[in-house]
């Protein structure tokens, strides 16, 4: 179970955002691409943190109600983002979400966003590598 890795089930082509896109834009960008958030890149596609619907809600609000211009990602965005190698194993990556409140990963390889790893991929992993469990007992 421990050899099963984070490559192995991660999103390869993940939504992501800019860093100077326009709060409004990434919403748009978040319900068109069906995601409750997603991580943040610069221009060298590091990622420099991560946007969540939820980051959100509240510059909407001052959008929708007192007319004010959304400002950009990087004002609204968590900046110390969990993230993980595609080399780390299902089972720890599993493990941290038991104690930390991220559903959703960066994959990270040098730096720059290769993939996305969240619950549903890990249980996923976890569902489809459980036989061994039952087969032996």
């Amino acid at each position: 179970m421990h050899s099963i890795l984070v490559k192995d089930y991660m999103d390869n082509d993940p939504h992501a955002v800019h860093q100077t896109a326009n709060v409004r834009d990434v919403v748009e960008s978040l319900l068109k691409a069906g995601v409750i958030g997603c991580p943040v890149i610069d221009d060298k596609e590091n990622v420099v943190g991560f946007i969540s619907e939820q980051d959100c809600i509240k510059e909407m609000l001052n959008d929708a109600f007192y007319c004010e211009e959304p400002p950009s990602v990087d004002v609204v965005m968590h900046t110390d983002v969990l993230t993980v190698s595609p080399s780390t194993s299902i089972v720890e990556i599993a493990q941290t979400m038991l104690q930390h409140k991220p559903k959703n990963y960066p994959v990270v390889d040098d730096g720059k966003l290769v993939g996305l790893i969240n619950r549903s991929l890990i249980l996923k992993a976890l569902i489809e590598n459980d036989e061994d469990c039952y087969i032996h007992h």
